[in-house]
């Protein structure tokens, strides 16, 4: 069984974002840059699944500048076989992306694609979806854990109040929540071996889709800043504040 995974490079989960100064977007020029967490997760699922037998292939891809190849080499280290960066100097939004993803489904006849269930920095959690409805593919998004059977999987998602476990016939799109796994650290053999690896690359406008950025960013600002809390000494302290102060009784 052949797996995609895709995988986005954003600013790293542990820096400080910083919106810049003109207020058009996201500093990212200056900061460290790393694999969106979920995808590093359904990248650690599609190696265990290759490790278990189940997978025969894993292929992992990136849609971005050269600069992507970094996040690339670092799912080579982690067992990935093979890269494939689209390389394009637009914005992608989620569809442009799914559609991305579709004409790869068509040309590398994956039996699985695994996602993760979004990227921290925009949060939009809709490339998944929109790419199993465009290829006509079931669906198992935000899932928890993975049973493999003869003709397809089952996939565990945690919904309100409970778990739901779906089964999905293969060919099918996956998206991974935190739980599924924990992703393993890197030794330095295998960042090594990733540099022999192959990462090929594809340059997006050739495809024939439409890529266009159809969404428009106005501006990005920060959130305000949370005021701290009060601990009032007794009830009447807190109606005299609400008259005096707050003016709300």
């Amino acid at each position: 069984m052949k797996i995609i995974v895709g995988v986005k490079r954003v600013v790293d989960y542990k820096t400080t974002v910083r919106i810049k100064s003109d207020g058009s977007d996201v500093e990212t020029s200056t900061v460290k840059m790393s694999m969106n967490p979920f995808d590093e997760i359904a990248v650690e699922e599609a190696i265990r699944l290759k490790e278990k037998g189940i997978a025969s292939e894993v292929i992992v891809v990136s849609i971005g500048k050269s600069t992507h190849q970094e996040t690339l080499r670092h799912a080579l280290a982690m067992g990935c076989d093979r890269a494939i960066l689209m390389t394009t100097e637009l914005s992608i939004q989620p569809l442009a992306c799914a559609k991305i993803f579709q004409h790869l489904a068509q040309t590398e006849s994956p039996s699985l694609i695994i996602l993760g269930k979004q990227a921290i920095d925009t949060d939009d959690n809709q490339v998944g979806q929109m790419l199993a409805g465009l290829l006509h593919w079931p669906q198992g998004t935000f899932a928890s854990n993975l049973a493999f059977h003869d003709n397809g999987v089952s996939v565990t998602r945690e919904i309100d109040g409970g778990l739901e476990t779906l089964f999905l016939n293969l060919p099918a799109v996956i998206t991974t929540d935190l739980r599924l796994n924990e992703p393993r650290y890197l030794s330095l053999p295998n960042i090594v071996k990733a540099k022999a690896k192959p990462l090929n690359l594809i340059a997006a406008d050739t495809l024939g889709l439409d890529l266009q950025p159809h969404i428009e960013l106005l501006s990005v600002s920060a959130p305000s800043k949370k005021r701290n809390g009060v601990k009032l000494n007794s009830v009447q302290e807190l109606i005299t504040r609400l008259k005096d102060e707050a003016q709300v009784i």
